[in-house]
């Protein structure tokens, strides 16, 4: 058929698709500020991703047998993420009998004639093209939606990724061949230029492996973004680090040096198992809470913090959980991740929407327990991790957002919900949506005010008492102190004398409780419910 009768095709869906609702436009290209990711006029973009793979033996965007694309490009959309990274495998554009194989063809010869037919019937446009045509053709799809695309090098060979003996995760390796990675890197970049919403590539996941040394990190990361950079000036270029993604603690005295400016992001990887899964268990919650999340800002989120390099984006491109709710060990890590991608106000892409695969390990039709999607696509996995979420995908402050002074919100992990007051009413107060919260001032005294008011938040000095928004005298009102190794548990005295920290009763009205786990080293206690971050906002 050719490249512009198949085109011509994607062009013809993309119209029949002028029903769904579109994301909101953002000025592009992207570039950064500091730490922040900004649009064209300067504000602040928060990229609110997942990550829907497309690098596995198939080749093919996965879901595509269980929905039209442009209803699952309408249920991102409807879970409120702005942003895909979609995933690919460097032998897709390099390996030119595989990028010729039609999707048809493909699937034929990996025995999957059942996912096959079912893509036909969902999806009929996309079996007889090319598996390159046919992944530019999800670039026009969800760029058509308005979402933002980050292009992911996720491995050399069509595959499941990744282990550290695989020969495939540093360069050097039987199948990371840093040259044939530089042009491939080059040639997606220039496809790229032809769909304005790929704001960004991420230029190789999680390197990792025995040959893995800082100086050929610097050496061909710099050189395939200067690659990138050349070929498409438009996109962000997003660096892993070290160790599965989860360590770029060398940047600390060794920055990287690229010929241009305003396009450098950084991605780190956080999941319950990044630092040893049986931490969550073994330990009690508050030290490892607080020892895990102090180790992740001494190797990846100082890049946000400035110094002698002035601040980077950071990214955590990908970070999930069992969303089926079983498993105690991401249940505990999810609480202390909120609280700190709620704090630093990362950028993010959930792993990932995916309900299922088509082939993955040898397994037909896989299911996916950390997918935000069910195994039919039709429906959420779990409605309530999603809606705890759904928390992080509006920035809680940033460059251009707002003129007014910085305030705090007091943020819920475990809910993903804040202290509000929806009707600035006195009386006993409960959580609610962060974007109705008062602006928190937390004072020298120790005092939480709402800014420019005598209001103060209160606690009555006793146990099980509903905590309330009151007008007080300064030498009256309840100071507040953070305690435990995460500092999480925001706590006031008691009349007897004892510490009381904030609680969430039953329909989310919060109240004072005796303090949870302070003294405990009984790695079961868990005190999460307690658990609030006091975080930096400028949200209008």
């Amino acid at each position: 058929m050719g490249y512009l009768g198949e085109i011509s095709i994607i062009v013809l869906l993309c119209v029949s698709m002028s029903w769904i609702d579109r994301a909101e436009a953002v000025p592009l290209p992207l570039s950064t500020e500091s730490r922040w990711i900004v649009d064209g006029n300067g504000t602040r973009v928060k990229l609110a991703c997942v990550n829907w793979p497309s690098h596995l033996q198939p080749v093919l965007a996965e879901g595509l047998d269980k929905l039209p694309a442009q209803d699952i490009t309408g249920q991102i959309l409807g879970m409120g993420f702005n942003c895909v990274r979609l995933t690919w495998p460097l032998e897709l554009p390099m390996n030119i009998t595989l990028r010729s194989l039609t999707v048809t063809q493909n699937f034929r010869q990996l025995g999957l004639e059942e996912s096959l037919n079912s893509i036909e019937a969902y999806n009929p446009w996309v079996v007889n093209l090319s598996l390159m045509r046919a992944f530019e053709a999800m670039l026009m799809v969800l760029q058509h939606d308005g979402l933002m695309i980050v292009l992911d090098n996720h491995i050399t060979t069509p595959g499941w990724c990744c282990n550290w003996n695989d020969n495939n995760g540093f360069f050097g390796d039987m199948y990371f061949n840093a040259s044939m990675w530089i042009d491939g890197l080059r040639e997606m970049a220039t496809v790229a230029l032809r769909y304005s919403n790929v704001i960004g590539m991420s230029l190789r996941n999680e390197l990792r492996g025995p040959k893995s040394n800082i100086d050929d990190w610097y050496k061909y990361m710099q050189q395939g973004a200067e690659t990138v950079h050349a070929a498409n000036p438009n996109v962000l270029v997003i660096l892993s680090g070290m160790n599965y993604d989860s360590d770029l603690s060398f940047l600390h005295d060794r920055p990287v040096k690229v010929s241009f400016s305003g396009k450098l992001v950084f991605e780190v990887h956080w999941y319950s198992f990044s630092h040893g899964r049986t931490a969550w268990m073994d330990a009690p919650l508050n030290d490892v809470c607080g020892r895990i999340s102090a180790r992740v800002m001494a190797t990846a989120g100082f890049l946000a913090a400035g110094g002698d390099f002035g601040g980077y984006p950071v990214f955590v491109s990908e970070f999930g959980v069992d969303m089926r709710g079983t498993d105690a060990a991401d249940n505990r890590f999810l609480s202390c991740f909120m609280a700190a991608a709620a704090e630093q106000d990362w950028d993010f892409a959930v792993w990932g929407l995916q309900g299922s695969y088509y082939l993955r390990q040898g397994m037909k039709d896989l299911d996916e327990t950390f997918g935000l999607l069910d195994h039919s696509w039709t429906g959420f996995r779990n409605s309530i991790t999603l809606k705890r979420i759904s928390s992080l995908q509006r920035p809680f402050r940033g460059a251009g957002l707002s003129q007014t002074a910085v305030y705090q919100v007091i943020f819920h992990p475990l809910t993903g919900l804040c202290i509000g007051h929806k009707n600035r009413l006195l009386g006993p107060i409960r959580l609610e949506f962060c974007s109705l919260s008062p602006r928190w001032t937390y004072t020298a005294q120790r005092t939480l005010e709402v800014m420019g008011t005598q209001y103060v938040l209160q606690s009555s000095g006793d146990f099980q008492k509903p905590i309330e928004l009151m007008a007080s005298l300064p030498d009256q009102a309840s100071q507040w102190v953070l305690l435990s190794g995460s500092k999480l548990q925001l706590a006031s005295t008691a009349l007897d004398g004892s510490s009381l920290c904030l609680d969430v009763f039953s329909n989310d009205y919060v109240i004072t409780e005796k303090c949870k786990c302070l003294d405990s080293n009984d790695p079961t206690c868990d005190p999460a419910s307690q658990w609030f971050r006091l975080v930096d906002s400028t949200m209008p």
